[in-house]
């Protein structure tokens, strides 16, 4: 297992270079660490997006990596062992769709891998249906797309992932932006439905 900055990839070197689709697992609470260990060790690339809490305890601050969507780990790859999968302990289902695998757009997940290894502070956000959507022009994130919401003078940005619905959200420079549409920015302070 390998951690590049707030993200935990497990890889197969052969899948690895394939132009393959990522996928959801939805696993048991608790289980998402271990789930991705036993795929990787089967020979799946696994993706385990984590952030860092600090927690208090009797003894002290401890700093915790949780899962950024819990209960959920991606898997990359075709699903010809669709069996080898399900039998993983930990596991209750592959996210699908009337009975069909529901792949995730690999632009959603890019930009999940580009906020966890750019160093910003991550953290899960509820899934927002109101906001402007807007590009990160410069820096590590360049190139992806979120909703801008702005929160006590700190911007941030929310990149979801749909079919789950969830998101997560990055604290930004809101001068490494550009507006993708006419849409108002979300002051979370104020009153909008999210």
């Amino acid at each position: 297992m390998s951690i590049e900055g707030s993200i935990a990839m497990h890889k197969q070197a052969s899948i690895g270079s394939g132009n393959f689709e990522w996928y959801a697992i939805y696993t048991k609470h608790q289980h998402e660490k271990t789930v991705a260990r036993m795929l990787t060790l089967k020979g799946f690339e696994t993706l385990l997006p984590l952030y860092s809490s600090t927690r208090a305890w009797k003894t002290g601050k401890k700093v915790l990596r949780l899962p950024l969507f819990p209960c959920y780990v991606f898997i990359r790859g075709e699903l010809e062992r669709r069996l080898d999968i399900m039998r993983t302990p930990g596991i209750h289902a592959l996210v699908c769709q009337a009975g069909k695998p529901c792949s995730i757009p690999t632009a959603e997940m890019d930009a999940i891998k580009k906020a966890l290894t750019s160093g910003c502070h991550i953290e899960p956000h509820p899934l927002l249906r109101c906001g402007e959507w807007v590009r990160i022009k410069a820096g590590p994130m360049v190139g992806v797309e979120g909703k801008l919401i702005r929160k006590k003078n700190v911007y941030r940005l929310i990149i979801s992932v749909n079919m789950l619905g969830k998101a997560a959200a990055v604290e930004i420079d809101a001068f490494a932006v550009e507006r993708i549409s006419g849409n108002c920015a979300v002051d979370v302070d104020a009153d909008c439905p999210i």
